[in-house]
């Protein structure tokens, strides 16, 4: 297979074939005038560019636009059944999953409960979760182009297994993604699903236009994900933002306790330890995030009720910003984005509190932002990776046919 060389007619065409993709699947339907004018090319090229398109079956005729001058216009719009995508979302309880063509819009949504298995086969249960999601929109799982899959814990480059998932029984398997890949028969990726989010953020939520910032996650568990010049930065053993384990001042040292039992920053700021902190200061709830909640309400009411849930939320975002601060310490972010349910449930009254605090500690003073994502940010960031891969592939393949010179 020859490739394009540059200046070559090949790599124009491919240059121009992108572009137009893109701009249809941001702008889209357009008429041929229209992604003319977006594209800068002329009637003649924007007329072979569709035809070019159209025969590969990215593009396909949206109907016409009538009441303009001259002849009714013909629509055109990215064809939304030339790929299919879906995420999973993976915790102890169950597998969510997210099914969306190439346009990005969801066709499909599915939840597979998995309470109480111990183990059994990770493939049959990714199978059973994809089949359940790509049934009713009339998709054969082997049909997806690939599936992202997120997950509390991080795959080992080296050594293939997952890694920080103690709490995930089942999945860890020797070589997971190509396990994965081999049983279900399509592309398949593995990212922890703190990353993912931290992936969401910056495509459309507060981390938009960042090239250097840190995401929090707290609640049951605590993590992070790290973005460092444009990339996310996973480490070594692919464990980069399990600060879970980080030695934080307050709380027991896998030295002192072992590594299997609760220690570090989890066992200051997770969810059982927010829960503990928050009921010594006559503050309860069913769960972290909803003791936080809780909190929150109380503390805008005067009396003593007011001010023991105000030092409650004080001591939460102490405990949050000492964290916070090692890693501000190392990664300078431009940025740090508040998540997960026990942040969320903080709002603006934590995040300010947590903003405070840790500009108290460092001299480095980020802006401290809440996420603005809705619906699962795990799932929104599968996706986006997913797309981002299928789209360089179909966008790129048009024009990889030998070339003649």
């Amino acid at each position: 297979m020859t490739r394009p060389i540059a200046g070559t007619p090949s790599l124009l065409r491919a240059i121009n074939d992108r572009a137009a993709l893109m701009v249809l699947l941001e702008r889209g339907p357009l008429t041929r005038p229209e992604l003319g004018a977006l594209t800068g090319l002329s009637k003649p090229t924007a007329s072979q560019l569709l035809a070019r398109l159209q025969e590969a079956g990215l593009v396909v005729l949206d109907g016409i636009r009538e009441g303009l001058p001259g002849r009714t216009a013909e629509l055109y719009r990215i064809n939304p059944r030339a790929a299919h995508v879906a995420a999973l979302d993976v915790t102890p309880a169950r597998i969510a999953v997210a099914v969306a063509d190439v346009t990005g819009a969801v066709v499909a949504e599915h939840r597979l409960a998995t309470p109480g298995r111990t183990g059994g086969d990770v493939v049959e249960r990714v199978r059973a979760a994809l089949a359940g999601a790509c049934g009713p929109a009339g998709l054969d799982p082997t049909e997806l182009s690939r599936v992202v899959v997120g997950i509390g814990g991080a795959v080992d480059p080296s050594t293939g297994r997952l890694g920080y998932a103690a709490h995930i029984p089942g999945w860890h398997i020797p070589d997971l993604i190509g396990t994965l890949r081999d049983g279900i028969g399509v592309p398949i990726d593995v990212e922890n699903d703190v990353n993912l989010v931290a992936q969401a953020e910056r495509s459309r939520g507060s981390a938009r236009g960042h090239q250097d910032y840190v995401l929090l996650w707290a609640d049951e568990g605590i993590g992070a994900a790290l973005v460092i010049g444009g990339r996310l930065h996973r480490g070594a053993t692919g464990g980069a933002g399990e600060v879970g384990y980080m030695p934080v001042v307050g709380a027991p040292t896998a030295r002192d306790v072992g590594r299997r039992a609760n220690h570090g920053f989890q066992a200051l700021s997770g969810g059982p330890a927010v829960l503990a902190l928050l009921r010594a200061h006559g503050v309860r709830g069913s769960t972290a995030s909803g003791a936080v909640r809780t909190a929150v309400a109380v503390a805008g009411r005067g009396g003593p009720d007011g001010e023991s849930a105000r030092e409650a939320l004080r001591d939460l975002a102490g405990r949050l910003a000492l964290g916070l601060a090692a890693i501000t310490a190392v990664v300078d972010p431009e940025i740090v984005v508040l998540s997960g349910g026990v942040l969320l449930a903080g709002g603006e009254v934590l995040r300010e509190t947590v903003e405070r605090e840790l500009h108290a500690l460092t001299i480095p003073r980020p802006r401290v932002l809440l996420s603005t994502l809705e619906g699962n940010p795990v799932l929104a960031g599968a996706l986006d990776l997913a797309l981002g891969a299928v789209r360089e592939e179909l966008f790129g393949a048009v024009n990889k046919s030998p070339s003649t010179h």
